[in-house]
This record gives C-alpha cells, structure tokens and sequence, in this order.
C-alpha cells in the first residue's frame, strides 16, 4: 500500500518530468542509489576495522598498520581460505600469514630488535627494543651499512609472485617503509630512484642480478643492505633474504612496530611511469592503503569470487587495488607474472576465474586472439579496470560477454576517483550529486595553449557545461588529502591548484581532460600534456584514435603532434601499427578520416611501425616520438604526408620533405 503511495506521485510528475528533461537523469537514480550506499557502507566498515586495530592489544598482531592486522585477521577467521594461486602454488590466508611473519622478523633482526619493549606508549616504531645486530652479522653480508633504523624505506626489486608478496607485508609489520622500483630499470633511472625514496635496503631477485652487475659498485657505495631472494649467489655483500627467514619462527610480531604515529604518513612510495622524464616516488599514506581494501567492495565483488591479476604489482593498480582489495574481502587471487592472451581463457577455466581487472591494452589483446572454446565457455562475470577505449570495449562484450564492465579512473598520487558502475559503455564514471557528495570533484574550464585553467574577473575558476571538456580537479582535505612525492616540493607545484572557487581553498590537479554529458556520465577526453593546438582549434588525441582504430586493418594507433616549421601550434601524427596480415590502405585511411574528423584533427603525418612503443604499464609514449619528428632522413619507418591540393596521404621522400620546409606542399 505505501509503495503505491509513493507510485502514484511519480506517475503525476512524469509529465513535468519529461517537460523539464529531468528524466534522463532520474533514470540512474536507482543505480545511483545503490552505489552511494554500498560506499557508505564500505566507508563505515574500514572506520569500524581501524578503531578495532586501535583499540587492540599493542601486542596483539591485530594492532599496527592496516596490512598487518587485515592479514592477522582473515588468517584467524579464514585460515584455510585459498589467499593467492601462483601458477601450481596455493597459499592459504593463514600461510600468507606464516610467510610474512618470518620476514617481517629477519628484518626486524636488521634493525637490530629482540624482541622486548621499551615504553608504555604506542603508535611509534622507535618503542621496539633495538640492539646491534649479532657479532658477524654485518661481516657475512659484506656491508658495512649500519642497522636499518625504525621506519627505514626499503626498495623491492622483484616480479610478480609470492616472494613479492610476502616480502611487502612482512616489512609492513617490521614497520619499515617499501619502494615499488620497476624491474625494467637499470643504471641511472634505477639509481635515481633508489635515492629519491632514500632507500636504505634493496631486495632483488636473483635472475636480474647478471643484468645488474654493473651496477652494484655503484649501490654499494651508497651504503645500501643488499638481499637477493633465490639461492646463494656468491656475489661479495649479498645475502639469501630468504634463508635468513627460514631461520626465523613464524610467529606473530607486536602490532606495536608497525603502527603509525598519524594515519597520513608514508607508508609505500610507487614510481609514476616516467613518461616525461625520470620516474617520480609517489607517497602512499597509511590512509590510502586502508581506503584501498574497499576497492572490490564498492566493486560489487564478494569473498567466494576468484580475481584474475596479470598486472604490475610495482604499481597501484596491481598491488593497492589487486592485492589489497583483494584483502578487503578475503577473497582469492590468481596472480599471472606476466599477461599471455593465449592461456588466459584457458587459466581462467582451470581456476574457475569470476573477476579479471584489466587495463585497457589487455582487453583488447584478447580481442585480437583467434576464437577458442574457452573464451565462450568460461565464468567470468566482472571485469574491473581502466583504459579501455570504446571500439575495444564493444567488441570485447559481443565475443565474450555476457559479463560486467566496470571502468573506473584513478590515479597513483590523486585523491579522487570515479567507477562506472552502470556499464555505460565509453564512461569512465558518473558525476551524480550523490557520488560527488561523498567523493567531491570538478570540472573547470582549462586553456590548452597556456595549460593554465581559465579564471574569471574575480580570479576563480568556472565550472564547464555539458559536453564541455573540463580539468578534472578534486579538494584537499584530511579526508582527500594528497601527500605529494619523495624529494625536492617542487616536483608536486604543477599538482596543487589554489583559489579554485574561493580565496584560500586548495585543489589536486589531475591534468586530465574528461566531458561530462547530458545525463551525468564522464568521459575520458585526453590528457593535459596530449591535447594540441593546430588550426587554431584544440586537437584531442584520444578521440582522433579513437576514429582511425575502428578501420579494421590498424590494430594500434598512437596520435600526438609535431612541431612543423613555419606553421603555429604542432600537426597531428599517427603512429600506427598493421593488423596481420592486413596491408596499409591508404585511400580507405583518408576517406574515413575525412568523414568522421574536422579538418584541423586530421593527422597530417602517417608513421607505419612493427609495434607501438609503450611503457610497462602499456602507456603510448608520446613525448619522445614528438621529438623524433617526421624527418625521412633520420627515421627508418615508413612515413606519410598529407598533401592537402591532391587530398591524399603520400609516401613522405626528401623531396616532399623539403617541398615541406620550403612552405611548397601545403599540409
């Protein structure tokens, strides 16, 4: 009876609804709904968790940081619930425990603790009776480095796999501090970023020690404990991490060690990706780390699925958002060292997979696979991620479906975030006043030329309109705070924006373009440093991709611009990358870019390549091909140019070149 109370107001506003074209946005209200109080919830029960480990016995392992007593606790209440599955390895809840245990107390040996307690207080690592490591102790490592002191960052050099694992939460509990170094760097970028995080310890896998050979004079002179974690390699001043933790109990150490003097200091730094220049350590607050384990919840993901993980665990997506929100939920997870698009159908049949988290690039290699059972017959039910383009999406949901595709946005060192919980396809999230209430952000108009937001008369930034691509900008506060990175403060200035919508107020800088439309859905539009000018009109590159990689014969395609002499701003040139064993037509090509791309947007430069540079993470690098410019002389790749009176894409000679700089072919 009270619903069709409710029922029959609704019915007589429909009309005014329609009228007023509110409609289009009520039609989320229930999907809105049921975010909002999932998140809620989520919200509370992390609240809950962290009084609990507040409150608990500074003794007990179910104290310290929220690693530490996350783990305790699902090994006490789900002890023979199966953690992580690595290849034909399975480690329940409670062995992860064990393992991490025995780690976290070979190095509190190195830092020299016994055991005792000093003090009556908690929250402070200092509080752990330290002594000097035992007599020889230093002599069979070969070091001469002192013992590592409480709070001490130590950086991993490892793949994905157990030993990862195990390693981060038993120096979690050690109450030390952990750097996520890729394992792709050597040389410089390694040293850099040893010594922006202040590295005092390196663990690192055997099989990169031949490739690190010439590097280890220069890590020993930096005085670093060195840990290598396979067999003995007899190599002067490194020592078995691994043999030494098989020598220790695997008993719970005091939550006490471990835990935080205030919620927001470092407790992990992760390298950005670099694609700029040398990789920057972001600092991850004990805060964020605990906002994480609520990722798979506000996900919709349950203890009893199973999550399929082929990512980096050196960067967020992997480790924060895999791993830990994997712990969030006691779940179980299937970790893949490294992606093959070939067995993934296959392992996701074997280990009766129900969740895979992707970005966007692993989407669409699985696309380009040839047909097999298992893709049709599988139980896969959610994939969580970020990336994924439109075409690849559509296509990825018509081959395998039906399942969910949940898109989300994020980034390493942002404090905002948004999740596509509709399964709109081509959106990033919503911008509901709901979800903004809990998780507040903005898009504010934003001059591409100067890369500064526009301001109005009284200094303040505007908010865009519909369909209006906007910078993505979120409020600093305790709850949303952002820590910035290791180092110089000068390397976070271009990420804080002051004065946004009123004097003194202080706003995170995401440097991400998005469009919000008529119904409240975002869009990823492109990024601050990848949008360019030509024509006098904004180029994104993500929407001229987005056109050229529905023709069937591409399979990459990476847009960015390229100065040209005697023109403003920078042509668009695309990178692009053949689908077997399809040819480059250059005819169709110019046709489709004609009919679906206003002239200003069209590439005036084709580059053909094997396959498209990328990142670790399967970023397109855009910068350093910018700078390789479309000169033939130096470049062996096939290029093309777009002459503009035949109106057609040309092999790009010398000649042409020249006719080019000369002001002759008009592009």
């Amino acid at each position: 009876m009270a619903a069709l109370l409710l029922l029959l107001p609704l019915l007589l506003l429909l009309p005014l609804l329609l009228k007023l074209d509110v409609w289009p946005q009520l039609r989320w209200l229930p999907a809105d709904l049921a975010f909002t109080v999932r998140a809620l919830r989520c919200k509370r029960a992390l609240r809950a968790r962290a009084l609990a480990a507040a409150a608990a016995d500074p003794e007990s392992s179910e104290s310290g940081c929220s690693l530490a007593w996350r783990l305790a606790y699902l090994a006490r209440e789900q002890p023979t619930h199966t953690f992580l599955i690595h290849g034909a390895q399975r480690f329940s809840y409670a062995e992860a425990e064990r393992e991490s245990n025995r780690i976290a107390r070979a190095f509190l040996r190195a830092r020299g603790w016994t055991g005792g307690r000093r003090g009556s207080g908690r929250g402070s690592t200092e509080e752990g009776a330290r002594v000097a490591p035992p007599a020889g102790d230093a002599a069979a490592r070969g070091t001469t480095a002192p013992p590592l002191a409480p709070g001490a960052t130590v950086a991993l050099l490892l793949p994905a796999g157990p030993d990862f694992l195990w390693i981060w939460f038993g120096l979690a509990k050690a109450g030390l501090r952990t750097a996520f170094v890729p394992t792709a760097l050597r040389r410089g970028p390694l040293l850099h970023c040893l010594r922006s995080c202040g590295a005092s310890a390196l663990v690192l896998a055997t099989e990169f020690l031949e490739s690190l050979e010439p590097d280890l004079p220069a890590l020993r002179a930096m005085g670093l404990h060195l840990w290598a974690t396979g067999p003995e390699t007899n190599v002067a001043g490194i020592s078995n991490l691994l043999s030494e933790a098989a020598d220790q109990v695997d008993e719970p150490v005091p939550g006490y060690l471990s835990a935080p003097q205030n919620i927001m200091d470092t407790c992990l730094y992760i390298f950005t990706s670099g694609t700029t220049g040398l990789p920057k350590a972001a600092r991850i607050s004990h805060l964020k780390v605990l906002q994480c384990q609520g990722f798979y919840h506000l996900c919709g993901v349950h203890q009893e699925d199973v999550i399929y993980l082929a990512l980096s665990l050196y960067h967020m997506s992997g480790s924060l958002l895999g791993i830990v929100g994997c712990l969030g939920i006691g779940a179980t997870v299937v970790l893949k060292p490294k992606f093959s698009a070939s067995q993934f159908w296959d392992d996701c049949q074997k280990h009766r997979v129900t969740v895979f988290q992707y970005i966007g690039e692993l989407c669409r290699y699985l696309v380009d696979q040839p047909p097999s059972k298992a893709g049709c017959d599988h139980k896969v039910r959610l994939a969580v991620g970020s990336g994924l383009r439109p075409d690849t999406w559509e296509r990825f949901l018509r081959r395998f479906g039906p399942l969910q595709m949940l898109e989300t946005y994020g980034m390493t060192e942002g404090n905002v975030a948004t999740f596509n919980y509709t399964g709109r396809q081509g959106a990033v999230g919503r911008a509901s006043w709901l979800y903004k209430h809990i998780f507040p952000f903005s898009l504010i108009r934003y001059d591409v030329m100067t890369g500064e937001p526009i301001r109005n008369a009284q200094g303040h930034c505007m908010t865009t309109s519909p369909g209006e691509p906007g910078l993505l900008v979120a409020p600093v506060s305790q709850q949303s705070p952002f820590l910035g990175y290791a180092g110089a403060p000068e390397l976070a200035k271009d990420k804080l924006l002051k004065d946004v919508f009123w004097s003194g107020d202080v706003f995170f800088n995401t440097g991400d373009l998005l469009v919000c439309d008529e119904q409240g859905f975002l869009h990823f539009h492109d990024r601050t440093g990848d949008t360019f000018r030509w024509k006098g009109e904004n180029v994104a590159t993500t929407e001229v991709a987005e056109v050229l990689e529905t023709l069937d014969f591409l399979q990459e395609v990476n847009i960015y611009g390229v100065t040209v002499p005697g023109h403003e701003g920078r042509a668009g040139m695309a990178a692009l990358a053949l689908r077997p064993p399809q040819a480059l037509n250059l005819m169709q090509l110019y046709s489709h870019v004609s009919e679906n791309l206003p002239p200003y947007a069209r590439p005036r430069f084709l580059r053909l390549q094997e396959s498209l540079a990328t990142t670790e993470t399967f970023k397109q690098q855009k910068v350093r091909m910018a700078n390789e410019g479309f000169d033939p002389s130096v470049l062996s790749d096939p290029l093309y140019v777009l002459d503009q009176d035949i109106g057609a894409y040309l092999p790009l000679t010398p000649a042409r070149y020249s006719a080019l700089l000369s002001g002759d072919l008009r592009i």
